[in-house]
């Protein structure tokens, strides 16, 4: 099991002395050989795979269903189809007619979803045990009886969905890269020469028949591979998967022909103009896929390269010559192929030529020259202690069954992470040298992107990303014999009930006080040998200085590079060898500096927290360099239209003189990060990082007693400064807050984004559940009020919601939905429809409050699987003045509610009539559509 990894880390990891050397040799071989996913594995007779693994930290299973289907598999004029069936999949069966949400939500099932990439389409959900024979009935349904419930209406409607959700990328800034880079590095005809969302066209002309034709193809159990992980054994889960998908038949076999990798002749050179803040550099070559043996050797010599915090790109180009704000460089792995990317921002005023010519000597040199050895080790740690905290998670996106799934399906080998590691373990520089001397030598294609007005050929992209050509790629549903639907024991199983699901066990919390006083919470969590402490302090984006608003921001994303014992560089070397992550954020109210340590490492781990939050440098030069970073982060949020909308309604509903009349990025405002001076951040931070403004919480695979000593010698020594707290005035401006629409003018745009707020009279601290749990119906999720009207009727929208964020102050009351640009005017009408609908006449019915309950219990013990989301927990408490046993009482007060308490909680605090609107959008195509909502509406610009 995982959890012996311990042992074997103690005794072969870094010891506190030797932060500053590579690790031994053998340490990550070590390391690598202890991981483990226990599994059993067995095919049904009709060729479904399962796979079963059980961790009894929690009474929830992850499900989670792989079909070896995805958009490489489309043939010519079928673009996006793979994907537009995955959300049809969601829409109800025959046998199951209704939004497969529905019975999810009711038992409380989490990270619920669905995704189709070029190689797959996959489905999963966590679930209580009492849920897992249900979520099979469904499964086994939906797999087995679509065909039946698929109807013109759900094609269009979903149709629809898709194309705003392509809308929304392509919104964007960078959007309509992807398309660049597929068309010219891939020839005509190749499978992954098209994007999986595909094109607007070949959306439009998507037929029942063609749906039909596809799930016949290629939906059969003989491709798919079904994996259960959690508290459940395959003794248990055999008898119920044989009786729901036993009986069904074997479809056809997808082909899988031979995928090349392909090659450039010569470099490709291209340039694009849109909507940017920064000019970016692309380098982007082709190279084998994920069963490759280069694979693993590439990917760390890109992580080298540029995706370290100590990378040699970030050491060159923003740290040395501050000639960019950000770099990158990565392999993203496929089936058949990978893509290897080197991204560069260059510096508004910098030479963007002579970057790029750099940018090809340096890369020209490293491939021809290598990495070092340390650095090879470094990015080995890196990718070993990700995937170990990845896996304290049974379902997900990077849980146990996505690890077990994806190498059942790319390499009929469910332990293909355990090659994996060792590869990464092993790796040297020369076989890192060798494989980027191999595949990183052929032409690149050359992309840079520019800030301006996006091209009528660029536009034309996007909507036809596909081509008429032929594909090599023959498709069984084109051509080819389709067997007919597979038939099965669920026609005449009737929907099991969901099983007795027992409230939330949460984990007992003990407490301690260091020498100075400082509050220590600690939650033993055991399942992966990791720790995560987070040093919680007062202050957060309300404690931003007024008159220089960004201090906060410049002041946080200066800790972590450089103290007054080590540069930038150092501390982020010291990190990597560790396999230590530092992050330093800020919510609303509480600034966190936390820290993901592996248990061996935690005492050098701690003495970095302790140096990064005690002694930070502020060294000149530093300061603006990180300046420049933080004022490149606000341009590029002054170019996306969702944090437009959310740098700009905040002043508009608190004021902004209001700690919480902030943008929501936290970032501040150009002109306040320009006039931060160090001796203001000197003074931030003796102010706000202090341990009188402090709390301590630890979460992990440790003791309180073994964890107390080593927190009082880094932080119970540590004495507030002379200068005064930080201080925060709560006091709403007597400035009139009319209602009225902002409207934010971003040509080009294919959609707008509408967001719209209004301050309610209660504060976070406040019983707020009436009310959150209200907004859950409006709201608040999937099956919530708007978003079934604005996506799932109407599909103007790829979402529509309403958020009551929990300010320990104030709680406003937000509704957000980035709808087509023709719709703009009709998705606000719409809106507003609902809301009053739901305010007066149509509350909250009987359905919706079982629903909505009985999902808000049951989904408890699924909520805090991983320390990181039990630590955030904890911090909110802390934030709320929250008692311990908070989430224990809460299904008690949840089967308290009433429908008429939720509409109470509402209509007592919603006011729809006192909204005010931001619109993000194409002011030339949407003004026209407001002028008619009886609200004045004034051109704005954003904050």
């Amino acid at each position: 099991m995982i959890r012996s990894l311990t042992a074997a880390l103690a005794a072969t990891l870094l010891s506190t002395t030797a932060i500053a050397q590579a690790p031994a040799p053998s340490a990550l071989p070590a390391l690598v050989k202890t991981v483990d996913i226990p599994y059993e594995r067995f095919t049904l007779p009709n060729g479904l795979k399962v796979i079963v693994h059980t961790d009894r930290k929690a009474p929830v299973v992850a499900v989670s269903v792989w079909y070896h289907i995805g958009s490489k598999n489309e043939p010519a004029g079928k673009t996006g189809f793979a994907h537009l069936f995955e959300h049809l999949m969601f829409n109800g069966s025959e046998n199951a007619n209704f939004d497969f949400f529905k019975p999810m939500e009711a038992m409380g099932a989490t990270d619920l979803n669905g995704t189709t990439w070029f190689d797959r389409t996959n489905y999963f959900e966590t679930v209580p045990v009492g849920g897992l024979e249900q979520t099979l009935w469904l499964e086994a349904d939906r797999m087995g009886h679509l065909l039946g419930a698929i109807d013109q209406a759900k094609l269009d409607n979903q149709r629809g969905v898709v194309q705003n959700e392509k809308r929304e990328g392509d919104n964007k800034p960078y959007g309509l890269v992807e398309y660049a880079q597929l068309q010219a590095l891939f020839p005509e005809g190749h499978p992954y020469q098209h994007s999986t969302i595909g094109s607007m066209k070949d959306l439009d002309s998507a037929s029942l028949d063609d749906v039909k034709g596809w799930f016949q193809a290629h939906y059969g159990p003989n491709n798919a591979v079904l994996v259960l992980a959690g508290d459940i054994d395959a003794r248990t889960a055999r008898p119920l998967i044989e009786k729901y998908f036993g009986a069904f038949k074997r479809g056809p076999e997808t082909p899988r022909p031979a995928v090349p990798v392909p090659s450039l002749k010569a470099p490709v050179d291209q340039v694009m103009h849109d909507a940017v803040s920064n000019t970016r550099i692309y380098r982007n070559w082709v190279v084998p896929g994920l069963n490759d043996a280069d694979t693993v050797p590439l990917d760390i010599g890109m992580a080298v390269l540029g995706g370290l915090s100590s990378s040699r790109l970030n050491n060159l180009f923003v740290r040395q010559d501050k000639t960019a704000v950000g770099v990158a460089a990565s392999i993203q792995e496929f089936e058949n192929i990978s893509l290897a990317e080197v991204t560069v921002d260059v510096k508004d005023g910098a030479d963007a030529k002579a970057v790029a010519a750099k940018l090809d000597q340096v890369l020209a040199d490293y491939i021809a020259k290598g990495p070092t050895a340390d650095e090879v080790q470094r990015a080995a740690m890196k990718e070993v202690a990700g995937t170990i905290a990845g896996l304290e998670q049974v379902g997900g996106f990077e849980g146990k069954a996505v690890t077990l799934a994806e190498g059942e399906v790319y390499s009929n080998d469910p332990e293909k992470y355990r090659k994996d590691l060792a590869a990464y373990a092993a790796s040297t520089p020369a076989q890192v040298t060798a494989a980027l001397q191999k595949w990183l030598t052929r032409p690149a294609f050359r992309l840079t992107v520019v800030p301006g007005e996006r091209s009528a050929q660029d536009n034309a992209m996007a909507g036809n990303a596909a081509t008429s050509a032929p594909r090599y790629y023959v498709d069984p549903a084109n051509g080819g014999a389709a067997a007919p639907a597979a038939s099965g024991m669920t026609a005449a199983v009737a929907m099991p009930k969901v099983a007795e699901i027992k409230d939330l066990e949460f984990p007992t919390l003990e407490h301690a006080t260091l020498a100075n006083g400082v509050k220590v919470t600690f939650a033993r969590r055991t399942t992966v040998p990791t720790v995560r402490v987070a040093l919680v302090f007062d202050g957060g984006n309300s404690g931003d200085v007024r008159e220089k608003l960004g201090t906060g921001a410049l002041m946080r994303s200066l800790l972590d590079e450089g103290t007054k014992t080590m540069n930038s560089v150092q501390l982020a070397e010291a990190k990597e060898r560790l396999g230590a992550e530092i992050g330093v954020g800020a919510t609303m109210d509480k600034t966190t500096i936390a820290l993901f340590a592996l248990k061996p490492n935690l005492a050098p781990s701690l003495d970095l927290l302790s140096d990064i939050a005690r002694n930070p440098a502020f060294e000149a030069g530093e300061v603006e360099r990180l300046r420049g970073q933080v004022l490149a982060g606000i341009a590029a949020e002054k170019t996306d239209p969702g944090t437009i909308a959310r740098r700009t309604l905040p002043g508009l509903l608190f004021g902004q003189s209001h700690p919480y009349g902030v943008p929501s990025t936290g970032t501040g405002t150009e002109e306040g990060v320009k006039a931060a001076t160090r001796a203001d951040l000197v003074a931030f931070h003796d102010s706000w990082i202090r341990p009188d403004m402090m709390e301590i919480v630890v979460v992990g695979d440790t003791t309180l007693a073994e964890i107390k000593p080593l927190l009082d010698s880094r932080f119970g020594n540590w004495t507030p400064p002379t200068a005064p707290k930080g201080k925060k005035v709560f006091a709403m401006d007597r400035m009139a807050r009319v209602p009225r629409i902002v409207l934010i003018d971003r040509p080009q745009s294919p959609q707008s984004v509408i967001r719209a707020g209004v301050v309610t009279p209660l504060k976070g601290t406040d019983d707020t559940i009436a009310l959150t749990t209200a907004n859950e119906v409006l709201g608040g999720s999937f099956l919530s009020r708007l978003n079934m009207d604005l996506r799932e009727t109407k599909g103007w929208a790829y979402g529509a919601f309403s958020l009551t964020p929990l300010f320990r102050e104030a709680v406003p009351f937000y509704t957000s939905a980035p709808v087509q640009a023709d719709k703009t005017g009709e998705s606000i009408k719409a809106i507003m429809a609902d809301m009053k609908e739901f305010l007066t006449a149509k509350g909250v019915n009987e359905e919706e409050l079982d629903r909505t309950v009985s999902g808000q219990i049951r989904s408890l013990p699924g909520s805090f699987e991983t320390s990181d989301a039990l630590m955030s927990a904890i911090v909110t408490n802390i934030t709320l003045d929250r008692p311990d046993d908070y989430y224990v009482t809460l299904p008690a007060r949840y089967r308290a509610l009433t429908a008429p308490a939720l509409d109470k909680a509402a209509r007592d605090v919603i006011r729809p009539e006192n909204m005010i609107w931001v619109v993000v959008g194409d002011a030339a195509k949407v003004r026209p559509q407001l002028d008619g909502l009886g609200l004045p509406v004034e051109m704005g610009k954003s904050r």
